[in-house]
């Protein structure tokens, strides 16, 4: 899908700095979290998190966006959304229009110039020399080898393996993990238990459920697309640390178009912490000495919605991947002709 991968605005620091007051609160005003019966934070919800705000921060950018550079950006944010219902172009079917998208279209109150947060210049580190990136397009046919680890976009059609991983319905664009919003789907239900809980995103319909009690990681032989989660408790943050992540997914994809290292390097932490009655803070550091010259951290606000999670089909019951490869074989037999 589109690059342009974005999440909901970041409107607090880090959970390890100072509190900022909950919106609608005035400074110094403490806020509790809603507790659960066992004392934990209640972190359930339907969580949205859309934003216009950069996953990177632009070159020559500051810290904080100015109003203008803040207005610049929803601008551009909500043209991106509603260049989609333009006619397609000759010899194209086009694709969605802008009512089946969600992007967001607002950098917040605090103006932040990018997700990332750490390391201080907003942007990723750079690549080891020698660490695996594959980039693909929205055209059929590009340079690519298998196993193809982009999520969307692929290398051609003379089978399944050729296409994106999340245009195979085995994960989603924007689920992660970590969770990278984009197009549309951006939405988290978090369900718990004394023990356990459970993050389903509505992209491809993505279960994790991630033992909280003490339990050893999976032998590291035993791989998986979603890695092995477990989690804690420290303060009133949940804390969820993966490993196991497969090589047939990549360690980290800025965007839907590009994917960078092998899973199997991949240590991913995410911290989720209620800091008001309608936003849960989620923040992710990527871990992966073979892939990043550095660790980095991201964080954004998931905003509470009153919306349901719908199930996202994808292509179990329809004909997309059939027509796609079936078409790519009509185009062959015509060209030998």
């Amino acid at each position: 899908m589109s690059n342009r991968s974005v999440v909901w605005c970041l409107t607090l620091a880090l959970a390890g700095a100072p509190a900022a007051p909950a919106l609608g609160q005035e400074p110094g005003e403490a806020w509790e979290p809603p507790r659960l019966a066992d004392g934990r934070p209640d972190l359930q919800g339907v969580w949205d998190f859309r934003t216009a705000t950069p996953f990177e921060r632009p070159e020559g950018l500051g810290e904080t966006l100015t109003e203008e550079q803040a207005a610049a950006v929803e601008s551009f944010a909500a043209a991106a959304q509603q260049s989609a219902d333009r006619p397609p172009a000759e010899g194209n079917v086009g694709a969605y229009n802008a009512f089946w998208l969600d992007f967001g279209t607002s950098v917040g109150d605090d103006r932040r110039s990018s997700l990332i947060v750490e390391p201080a210049t907003g942007r990723m580190p750079e690549l080891v020399e020698g660490a695996a990136r594959q980039a693909g397009s929205l055209d059929v046919d590009v340079p690519g080898e298998r196993p193809w680890r982009v999520r969307s976009a692929g290398i051609g059609a003379d089978g399944p393996e050729d296409r994106g991983l999340a245009e195979r319905c085995l994960v989603g664009f924007n689920s992660g993990p970590p969770m990278m919003p984009s197009a549309y789907n951006n939405n988290m239900q978090l369900f718990q238990t004394g023990d356990h809980v459970v993050i389903l995103n509505e992209m491809v319909h993505d279960a994790r459920i991630i033992p909280l009690e003490p339990r050893d990681h999976l032998p590291a032989g035993l791989l998986q697309l979603n890695g092995d989660s477990r989690g804690r408790w420290e303060g009133d943050t949940l804390v969820v640390e993966s490993r196991n992540y497969s090589d047939l997914r990549a360690s980290f994809e800025p965007n839907a178009l590009v994917a960078l290292g092998l899973g199997s390097t991949l240590r991913l932490t995410e911290r989720f912490t209620r800091v008001s009655d309608d936003t849960l803070l989620y923040e992710y550091t990527v871990n992966d000495p073979a892939t990043f010259t550095a660790p980095f951290t991201a964080a954004l606000p998931m905003r509470l919605s009153d919306s349901l999670i719908y199930e996202y089909a994808c292509h179990e019951g329809n004909y997309g991947m059939i027509n796609a490869l079936s078409g790519a074989r009509a185009a062959d037999a015509s060209s030998e002709q």
